[in-house]
């Protein structure tokens, strides 16, 4: 039986979380369509001695994983998205008053799904931040891939929180 939240429903505790995934995909999306209107691939505006906008398509996985694989690994990433997808609205569902977990998984939903929705219209995932010093360049990423990280973190900063707490 499926946790009973504050408002007596079941997983109605996760309806919170779920908004600020929405709003991490309608942000990531906006910005997105942003670079697609405004830059040709490759384009690239110098903002300061360590950062551009950039326009860059990832078929592949983070740092491009993948990319020249061929096409198989658009459905691949797009499979393994929708399937965190189910996994952390279940997690959600049955976690709904955990407040740095939630935030952690919504997170990453928003940044999954904001990646996934590229894929599918696309067939690649749009970067433009472009971070470098001295040559060296950061590959390029999108807001979607910064909530992931975040979330990530948060999701590690959780655990260890939980260990300490049962010590």
């Amino acid at each position: 039986m499926a946790p009973l939240s504050r408002a007596g429903r079941p997983g109605a505790g996760m309806w919170p979380w779920l908004a600020w995934a929405v709003v991490l995909v309608a942000a990531d999306q906006f910005t997105k369509s942003l670079i697609l209107q405004h830059y040709q691939l490759g384009d690239a505006t110098y903002l300061t001695s360590f950062f551009n906008i950039v326009r860059a398509h990832n078929t592949g996985a983070a740092f491009s994983f993948l990319s020249d694989a061929g096409g198989w690994q658009r459905w691949l990433f797009t499979g393994i998205g929708v399937a965190a997808t189910v996994f952390i609205v279940w997690q959600l569902r049955s976690h709904p008053g955990q407040k740095l977990f939630g935030f952690a998984l919504s997170s990453i939903l928003g940044g999954a799904v904001g990646n996934v929705v590229d894929r599918l219209m696309h067939g690649y995932v749009v970067d433009f931040l472009d971070f470098h010093a001295a040559g060296w360049h950061f590959p390029a990423f999108n807001l979607a891939d910064s909530a992931i990280t975040i979330g990530a973190a948060c999701l590690i900063l959780d655990e260890l929180l939980r260990m300490r707490r049962e010590r």
